[in-house]
């Protein structure tokens, strides 16, 4: 054979073999976005998302803002692209409850009708003029670092940010009325309330005679009444079991709460500029789960907010252990007689 038509002979083969290795064109593949709203039965969705669809739905009919999304095509379509799952997940969760914890001024509120709430924590206990049962739960959070992070270490040494709620009697389900979720967890209880609105609410007499419940980790104020802790008569003694069978109530809340959103639960390890957005999120929820008539997923009271957080604060005036001592003698007394 001529050497050019072997040389030519060659060149045909390799484009042969050339023709048979190569790669034919995939067409990209998109697949459909799941609807866990159809996908998932009532049951399914309940175990899942802690809500039933008609709570979900509730959430996204209270004006929650538009929340943008923006994927960038470097991450979908360069080598990264396995990390994109775990960065943008972050991404929503931030604006997700961001977008939640926006609700909480129409959703955690005291209603305009007080008369009811003192109905309702009367028929608890015969305790009279109650409005509304305080306490402070500790959320566990990892480190903040930095030279503020020992600020955030509790009296148990575990970090956590200090809760203050004010929830409802269980009449109404244990809804919260007031959050306050920003304060490091070494921050006293008393100075918590101090600095808040909804003492100045009740210094401004905004909510007339009625009474605010706390344990001793408080201090005794003519609207904020705490047991005594030394009862000395059969009338203080009925005052301090009507007070802890009222005040009970905020820690059913928590005890609800918690069952349902496990978070509070365990120790959050997201940054700090996000505990609290969380924390309120789940409240919010929570408020609207009772407000759809969700079911609970039980009261539990070991919430991780043992007496051992609250010191006694009762080195009140003499005028107002009058007020506690006027409403014995004036209400629990005849009780006895």
């Amino acid at each position: 054979m001529h050497l050019f038509d072997l040389i030519e002979h060659q060149i045909d083969e390799l484009e042969e073999e050339q023709h048979s290795l190569r790669i034919i064109p995939r067409f990209r593949v998109f697949n459909d976005r799941v609807d866990y709203f159809l996908k998932l039965d009532d049951q399914e969705f309940f175990a899942r998302f802690r809500l039933s669809k008609n709570a979900e739905s509730s959430s996204f009919n209270k004006n929650m803002p538009i929340i943008d999304i923006k994927i960038s095509r470097y991450w979908v379509l360069s080598e990264n692209c396995w990390r994109f799952l775990w960065c943008q997940s972050c991404r929503v969760v931030k604006k997700v409850t961001a977008a939640i914890a926006m609700l909480s001024p129409n959703i955690i509120k005291f209603p305009d009708d007080i008369r009811s709430l003192k109905e309702d924590f009367y028929q608890i206990a015969r305790f009279p003029r109650v409005i509304a049962a305080i306490d402070r739960t500790h959320v566990a959070i990892k480190s903040p670092g930095g030279n503020l992070a020992e600020t955030y270490r509790d009296r148990k040494s575990n970090f956590s940010i200090n809760v203050q709620v004010a929830c409802d009697s269980h009449l109404y389900h244990l809804r919260c009325m007031n959050i306050v979720a920003r304060w490091p967890g070494s921050v006293h209880d008393q100075t918590i309330f101090n600095i808040s609105a909804l003492k100045q609410k009740f210094e401004s007499r905004q909510f007339g005679n009625s009474f605010l419940l706390d344990d001793s980790g408080y201090e005794l104020k003519n609207y904020l009444l705490t047991p005594f802790l030394n009862p000395s008569s059969p009338a203080e003694n009925l005052y301090n079991e009507a007070h802890i069978r009222t005040l009970n109530t905020i820690e059913g809340c928590f005890g609800v709460c918690k069952n349902r959103f496990q978070v509070l639960r365990r120790q959050i390890t997201l940054n700090l500029n996000r505990v609290q957005a969380i924390i309120v999120s789940c409240f919010v929820l929570h408020n609207i789960a009772i407000e759809t008539n969700e079911e609970s997923f039980g009261e539990d009271n070991s919430h991780g907010n043992s007496q051992e957080y609250h010191e006694d604060n009762q080195t009140s005036l003499p005028t107002l252990n009058y007020i506690r001592n006027k409403l014995v003698q004036e209400y629990f007394l005849p009780l006895i007689n």
